[in-house]
């Protein structure tokens, strides 16, 4: 078993406001929330990053995702929601137990826009296109 804050929370050991709960994953509310109703959705077992979670258990937040969010529209009456992963710390990820962020939204709430684009230098975006593919 890992020591890891979620997988702490997933065995008990730190209270929860939990939202959802089945064999493989545990939905409960964040307790810094972006917006009123700002969810975290984990794997029970510790994954520490994306790729290392098995298919069957993406779908299995993805499920779950998808029933929170549809709660979220009927019971907190918001325009959307964003549904966010950070993998690793460059890209802000804090917690060593991949986890996802379902975060409430509304029109103009100011919660967080896009930020700026960065454009492609001419043949850049096909040299990168072919190293994935090449990759993947």
């Amino acid at each position: 078993m890992e020591d890891c804050i979620f997988c702490k929370i997933v065995r008990g050991e730190i209270p929860s406001a939990k939202i959802l709960e089945n064999e493989g994953v545990l939905a409960f509310m964040d307790i810094n929330p972006v917006s009123k109703g700002h969810a975290l959705v984990i794997p029970k077992a510790h994954y520490a990053t994306f790729p290392e979670m098995p298919m069957e258990v993406f779908t299995q937040l993805g499920e779950a995702l998808q029933r929170i969010g549809t709660a979220v529209g009927s019971q907190l009456n918001s325009d959307g929601f964003n549904i966010l992963l950070n993998n690793g710390r460059a890209a802000g990820q804090l917690i060593d137990h991949a986890h996802f962020h379902l975060i409430p939204r509304n029109e103009a709430d100011g919660v967080m826009s896009w930020p700026p684009v960065h454009p492609y230098a001419e043949g850049e975006m096909e040299a990168i296109r072919a190293l994935l593919v090449g990759a993947v």
